[in-house]
């Protein structure tokens, strides 16, 4: 039987993703164990991030400084946006080394049965940028499920426009899974072969 800190320690980090019920226990008979500087480092280390890192004022992706440095790049493609779910799906996209526009994350897809509807997500920010950016080209990069079917089809049709094209990654990730999961070889070929959305 474990002391009640303990199990409130193991409980807490049970919640972050990816953190099983054995490996939160692990983590935190490690954490209890360790050196009170070394526990104390890492808890501020976690609040300076939590503090200092917020959304791109633009793009939504993670950021120090906003706007943030993919937003300010002038060797990026200004005129290719790739649109993603999740502003951490930014991250697999970059490490996969075949992508060289900017991003646009929605915070989300749309979901009736969750409540997530159209004005939920960043929709109308990204329909402001086409009005301001010399925006040619957007690439919808969502999951293969149902919502992010859902709301694939509904961009296309939402931000139709004679100048620009909409086009979506190909399938290269597995069917219901998200860009968080893909490996860099899966996701170039899927940015490779994305496709013209009618």
């Amino acid at each position: 039987m474990l002391p009640e800190p303990v199990t409130a320690l193991t409980a807490a980090l049970g919640k972050l993703p990816g953190i099983g019920p054995r490996s939160a226990e692990r983590i935190a008979l490690h954490l209890v164990q360790s050196e009170t500087a070394q526990v104390q480092h890492l808890a501020d280390t976690i609040l300076v991030a939590r503090d200092r890192i917020r959304f791109c004022e633009i793009c939504g992706a993670l950021t120090e400084p906003s706007p943030c440095s993919t937003c300010t790049d002038t060797r990026r493609d200004a005129g290719t946006v790739c649109v993603v779910e999740k502003a951490v799906d930014i991250l697999s996209i970059e490490r996969s080394g075949s992508y060289r526009g900017k991003f646009h994350v929605l915070g989300g897809k749309i979901s009736p049965l969750d409540g997530v509807e159209p004005d939920d997500l960043r929709i109308a920010q990204l329909e402001q940028r086409l009005t301001t950016e010399p925006i040619r080209e957007i690439i919808i990069a969502l999951g293969t499920d149902v919502e992010g079917d859902a709301t694939s089809n509904y961009l296309a049709k939402r931000l139709a426009r004679p100048s620009l094209r909409i086009s979506r990654i190909g399938f290269g990730l597995p069917a219901g899974s998200g860009l968080e999961f893909a490996d860099d070889l899966t996701l170039n070929r899927a940015l490779e072969g994305r496709r013209e959305m009618k």
